[in-house]
């Protein structure tokens, strides 16, 4: 295969709090998903961020979220969708200064947390995200699941869904994450996070907490990133396992600009064009979001 991305998410403190050193994980990784500053991070963090990654050569991801820093992002905010999309313009912006001091850039798009995960089924919440990157850069791609709103809704708006997997968390039988109060939400075992990453890479599949194995891969292509999440305890054991068996299966680990795959994009259209039409910022979301706790 061409390879696969490796990210994770980082930046994530405030002020005095967060991690003093993301050199370690930043060492293991090829993208990096800053947090923006309405989830986690503030401008020292930003561009100490940034320069760290750029530093490694480290792709600079947005990741972007509601606005919830006292939640973390991890609480669903009934925002209007014409509003998401401007405090989403305004977290890539911000990020891009820092990103161009660094001499680099910003190269690909992620949602964080509850957004991530409402993304999924809300419509309106969708076509924000995907009008928010549209207006920033329609080149970037935005990594997200096959088979949700959200990458429909790219598909049809001609942007670049790049599927991702995550190592690090459980999955339901429906291929989304298992909500982090369920048991099984957690993968923190090196070993077996390597070889989830191994059998994510060259099936596109994953276990289910149930023991189903469900696809999680993009009709007719493939995963194009695996995700390590900063905060999962063990996590740069975790990032240098995945690497390490990567690496002994043959699969090169690169950026996602690196990865991107055109067959999965153009595999996916006609299924996209016969779902749900993309609609503007205003659209109304689609489907229940019921829980508050629906973090990544």
């Amino acid at each position: 295969m061409a390879g696969i991305a490796i990210n994770s998410d980082v930046g994530e403190g405030f002020g005095a709090w967060g991690p003093a050193d993301e050199g370690p994980l930043l060492d293991q990784v090829t993208a990096a998903n800053v947090a923006c500053g309405f989830h986690a991070g503030d401008p020292d963090i930003l561009r100490r961020t940034c320069a760290a990654s750029a530093a490694r050569g480290v792709a600079i991801g947005a990741q972007v979220s509601y606005r919830d820093l006292a939640g973390f992002g991890r609480r669903f905010v009934d925002v209007p969708a014409p509003t998401l999309v401007n405090e989403l313009l305004y977290q890539m912006g911000a990020l891009d200064v820092f990103a161009r001091l660094a001499g680099s850039r910003i190269s690909y798009v992620k949602a964080h947390g509850a957004l991530y995960n409402v993304a999924a089924r809300h419509g309106g919440h969708a076509a924000a995200i995907v009008e928010a990157v549209s207006l920033f850069d329609r080149r970037l791609p935005l990594l997200c699941q096959p088979r949700t709103e959200v990458w429909t809704r790219a598909v049809e708006a001609g942007l670049r869904p790049l599927a991702e997997g995550f190592v690090d968390r459980g999955y339901t039988d429906e291929g989304l994450l298992v909500p982090r109060s369920e048991p099984g939400a957690l993968i923190t075992d090196p070993d077996e996070a390597a070889r989830r990453a191994v059998l994510m890479a060259r099936t596109g599949t994953v276990v289910s907490v149930s023991g189903r194995t469900v696809d999680i891969a993009p009709e007719g292509g493939a995963l194009a990133a695996l995700c390590v999440h900063s905060d999962t305890p063990g996590a740069v054991a975790i990032a240098a396992a995945v690497r390490a068996g990567l690496a002994a299966a043959g699969i090169e680990s690169r950026t996602p600009a690196d990865v991107a795959s055109p067959v999965a994009v153009e595999s996916t259209a006609s299924a996209a064009r016969a779902g749900s039409a993309v609609g503007a910022s205003g659209v109304s979301g689609a489907g229940a979001v019921g829980a508050t706790e629906t973090g990544r």
